[in-house]
């Protein structure tokens, strides 16, 4: 007899359990999804930030990259007023010339002739089978 009030006992259990997870389980779904909508939000918030932040750092370059060409503008205004108010030919020259430190490794370069025409290698060859 004790082992039949165990059985039934364990059944009523059970039972008690299983109606317990069909209520408790729609419940459980309901807060998760509510878990993974606040997780995206802040991923979305964080993200919005982020964006912000890069185009701050955006704005505050190019105003430095800005106010570098200032100086450099006035800084060549000046080299021409020392240079009496005028663009000399050897003074282009000149920033001609450093310019090409910007050329990186560059081998070939063409300059103009006293008629505006570039010098050519292509006899470069020819000079050299002779």
């Amino acid at each position: 007899m004790k082992e039949i009030y165990k059985v039934i006992i364990g059944a009523i259990v059970c039972l008690v359990l299983a109606a317990g997870m069909c209520v408790a389980i729609p419940y459980y779904n309901v807060w998760r999804k509510e878990m993974d909508g606040r997780a995206q939000f802040a991923e979305a918030e964080q993200n919005r930030k982020i964006k912000i932040e890069e185009a701050k750092a955006n704005l505050e370059a190019e105003k430095l990259n800005a106010q570098a060409e200032i100086e450099r503008a006035r800084g060549a205004a000046e080299a021409i007023r020392i240079e009496n108010g005028s663009l000399t030919p050897s003074y282009i020259q000149y920033l001609w010339v450093r310019q090409q430190s910007d050329l990186n490794n560059k081998t070939v370069i063409y300059i103009p002739t006293e008629a505006n025409l570039p010098l050519l290698e292509s006899t470069r060859l020819l000079n050299d089978v002779k």
